[in-house]
């Protein structure tokens, strides 16, 4: 700790600081379905997750690894490419945040290293091979496989539940659902601590590596695994209740068997992954099985137009931070003053966001189930009507279904022949 330079010590704080936005941009991924469905309460699900993010941030250090010895040549980078990539990556952070989009934070910050690392040394800094294979692929494969994973899981449950005989065992069955969606949604706040808190240790260790306080190839120390845990905790529990709206009703509605469906697939996609040392993006694995399960019950609508926007924002994070990573790093490259100039950038960025995020401020009264402020109802679309045909039905009884699908005449009725009419 005592070779730690200012300079390094600003990287380290600007780390710290991604991680804390990525704890708020992200806490939808775990918590925006069992809040939609009622099973929790915004402020005791956010807590429950900050908790839990700090505990993941302990189980595991492959994606660390990954990220500080592999997405880029550790020789010959300098510690101010780091500082200019973090740069790039909150700003995105901030700007999708704001419009309750829920982006990427991982490739975010992949996208400003990468972009500051070829300003700074060129395209042979960037090791091409583990960026296809532990970045784009995954982010390929993730909601993907998320998404078939709680569709199936969805008619699965619907199928298994289909025995409802009446509104009392509906009623008990859906508290026993919203009971598994708080462990479910558990485990996918344990998954994300795991997977997303390692890419700012990642980050950190890559930067100590860069400052000579570190060899190449070394784990992530005690202190930098506790920062970052206590960093995304703490911004899980300020809830990025933007994102926690648009992933909670934005997309689409739903119940609490396909809130379960949903969080139990998208955790054992991210926990897998975390094992094996793939960077995934949580955000993408989650949004790809809310609306698997969204497609998963039958008359079930997922709102395309809004998955529209969330796809071009996917598309757009790599790219985008890698612009902001390279512009902030040419910068940098002129000096000291360079390096001022990025900060004092950053700073009046982030303010500016704020400013006009207060213009309409979202709070945890605006994302809870019946608040008014949800996403507006949007008819099915030619996929949502083709999947939800196939679907098995709801779990409410036969006659219950009937009486409710089936419309009354809207003619006055006739009277029967057979009945005597009264005087």
């Amino acid at each position: 700790m005592e070779h730690i330079t200012l300079l390094l010590a600003i990287v380290i704080v600007t780390a710290l600081v991604f991680d804390f936005t990525n704890g708020f941009h992200d806490t939808a991924n775990a918590m925006a379905t069992t809040i939609s469905t009622g099973a929790l309460k915004p402020k005791t699900a956010v807590a429950m997750s900050a908790v839990l993010n700090l505990v993941g941030a302990f189980l595991s250090v492959e994606v660390a690894k990954t990220i500080s010895g592999g997405i880029v040549n550790e020789d010959g980078l300098r510690t101010e490419v780091i500082f200019a990539a973090l740069v790039g990556a909150i700003l995105w952070n901030l700007l999708t945040w704001l419009v309750g989009l829920p982006s990427s934070s991982s490739h975010a910050l992949f996208g400003g290293l990468i972009g500051a690392a070829v300003m700074s040394a060129g395209w042979s800094s960037v090791n091409g091979g583990t960026v296809v294979t532990k970045v784009l692929l995954p982010a390929v494969a993730a909601p993907i496989v998320a998404g078939v994973a709680a569709l199936l899981a969805t008619r699965l449950t619907y199928r298994i539940g289909g025995k409802t005989r009446n509104d009392a065992q509906e009623k008990a069955t859906a508290k026993g659902y919203r009971a598994g969606q708080i462990a479910s949604a558990g485990l996918v706040s344990l998954a994300h601590g795991t997977n997303d808190a390692q890419k700012t240790m990642g980050i950190i260790t890559l930067a100590l590596v860069t400052g000579g306080v570190l060899s190449p190839g070394s784990n992530p120390p005690v202190w930098v695994i506790v920062s970052a845990g206590l960093a995304i905790a703490l911004g899980t529990y300020l809830g990025g209740w933007r994102i926690i709206r648009t992933m909670g009703s934005g997309l689409t509605e739903l119940k609490p068997p396909q809130g379960f469906a949903a969080q139990t697939s998208a955790a054992t996609v991210i926990l897998a992954s975390s094992h094996l040392g793939f960077s995934l993006s949580t955000t993408q694995s989650c949004s790809g099985a809310v609306m698997g399960a969204g497609l998963g019950r039958k008359g079930g609508v997922v709102r395309w137009s809004t998955a529209t926007r969330m796809f071009v924002a996917w598309g757009l994070t790599l790219p985008a931070a890698g612009l902001v990573g390279a512009g902030a790093e040419f910068l940098t490259k002129q000096g000291t003053w360079g390096v001022v100039v990025v900060a004092a950038l950053l700073i009046a960025g982030s303010g500016a966001i704020w400013v006009l995020s207060r213009r309409k401020p979202v709070g945890h009264g605006d994302v809870t189930p019946g608040s008014g402020d949800a996403a507006p109802a949007e008819p099915a679309g030619v996929v949502t009507q083709a999947i939800a045909a196939v679907s098995p039905p709801p779990t409410v009884a036969q006659a219950h279904d009937l009486s409710a699908t089936i419309p009354a005449p809207a003619g006055p009725v006739a009277a029967d022949p057979a009945r005597p009419a009264t005087v």
